[in-house]
């Protein structure tokens, strides 16, 4: 299928930038300013100081919830100052709460692996975010940040239907690409989204900050959901409860020191010792157990996804064929998608219609809680939870 790719603000259309005073954001909103757009920044507020600040001698890693976000917003009121831009502050914190942290926390409590940055771009960045700029009375044409990623539309209906909705399409930047965290934002909030960056490399980008003398440039480029400094007081409100460590076979290998603390695939901090490299294969919330296995235990064939999203509500009409992401690290792999009949039985409790993925080849360390995102000619065409994998 062709698609088009939807047109960038011009000079003189509103546009607002949601800033978090990194480099991205910041050059997007001094480019869209260069371009003659009149330009509005905004950042959301979402620490709420519940957690107590940790003082180390130590440079922390930035992140996005923590105390660092006075900091990040007094860089964004300089930059927009020095350049004559109106700026925002849009508190978020109670809608942030519930939908990222209280998220993050149940989700790793029952055994599954959290995506925050998934949670936090569909129902904060694109929504509460955008809920606040209108409840402020802000009127633009479009909203920017400096995501990579390209908004594009269908030239041809999808599947069976007669819609041509808005849809996400990969960066040039392959190696920066960020639709994977992207795939929940519905159609309709993305006509009036766009991403400046979707055709620019990321030296390019740091090239052009340097270039305009921006301080952005100069900051520590990785970004964590939250420090792990303050990982362990995140979960302080219930105490663990620690379990058995086993094997396949159910032979007791340790104790861990909860649930909350481990999640498939990893290797580092078992605390047990055997005598060949073992992995977290599963989580038994149900038992509280965690079971580990050799690394070539942790294959799978497919997976069921439920909780799905597709472009403008048009779900396929029969088994596809794309390419799926389990993670954002994970390359994307040749899969063939289909509904997914739910036996009598089944004590999973599916959120909508599952979806089964049938791999072309295995893939290692598929995590419920994760999302999987299918791709067709780079372009999104839908997602879904990771429910369960299947060896």
């Amino acid at each position: 299928m062709d698609y088009i790719a939807q047109e960038m603000p011009k000079a003189g259309d509103t546009v607002v930038v949601g800033m978090s005073g990194g480099v991205d954001s910041t050059l997007t909103a001094l480019m869209l300013k260069e371009k003659g757009c009149r330009v509005i920044g905004v950042t959301m507020s979402l620490w709420d100081g519940s957690i107590p600040e940790i003082k180390s001698d130590r440079p922390m890693k930035e992140a996005c919830y923590g105390p660092g976000e006075e900091e990040n917003i007094d860089e964004c009121k300089k930059f927009c100052a020095t350049h004559d831009i109106e700026y925002h502050v849009i508190e978020v914190k109670d809608e942030y709460k519930k939908r990222v942290l209280e998220y993050f926390k149940a989700e790793y409590r029952s055994g599954r692996t959290p995506n925050p940055c998934i949670q936090c771009n569909r129902y904060i960045k694109f929504g509460a975010l955008l809920d606040g700029i209108k409840s402020i009375d802000i009127k633009y044409d479009f909203f920017c940040t400096g995501h990579y990623a390209k908004i594009v539309r269908p030239e041809s209906a999808l599947f069976s239907s007669d819609k041509k909705p808005c849809m996400i399409a990969t960066a040039a930047d392959i190696s920066k690409d960020q639709t994977y965290f992207l795939y929940r934002i519905p159609s309709d909030v993305l006509e009036k989204v766009r991403f400046p960056l979707a055709s620019m490399k990321k030296s390019e980008v740091f090239e052009l900050a340097h270039r305009a003398g921006l301080e952005a440039a100069n900051r520590e480029e990785s970004q964590d959901f939250i420090g792990e400094e303050y990982f362990d007081m995140l979960f302080s409100d219930k105490p663990s409860v620690p379990g058995d460590i086993i094997d396949l076979d159910g032979h007791v290998l340790g104790r861990h020191r909860g649930i909350e603390h481990y999640t498939v695939g990893q290797r580092r901090g078992l605390g047990v010792a055997v005598n060949y490299p073992v992995y977290v294969q599963s989580i038994d919330a149900k038992n509280n157990v965690v079971v580990l296995a050799p690394n070539d235990a942790l294959n799978s064939s497919a997976l069921i996804a439920d909780d799905f999203v597709w472009p403008g509500d048009v779900e396929p009409d029969g088994e596809i064929d794309a390419e799926v992401k389990i993670r954002l690290a994970s390359k994307p792999v040749k899969a063939k998608i289909k509904r997914y009949k739910i036996e009598a039985g089944d004590e999973f409790n599916y959120k909508g219609q599952p979806y089964l993925v049938k791999f072309e080849t295995p893939q290692r360390a598929v995590a419920p809680g994760q999302s999987a995102v299918l791709y067709k000619d780079n372009v999104i065409i839908g997602g879904g939870v990771i429910a369960r994998a299947i060896k």
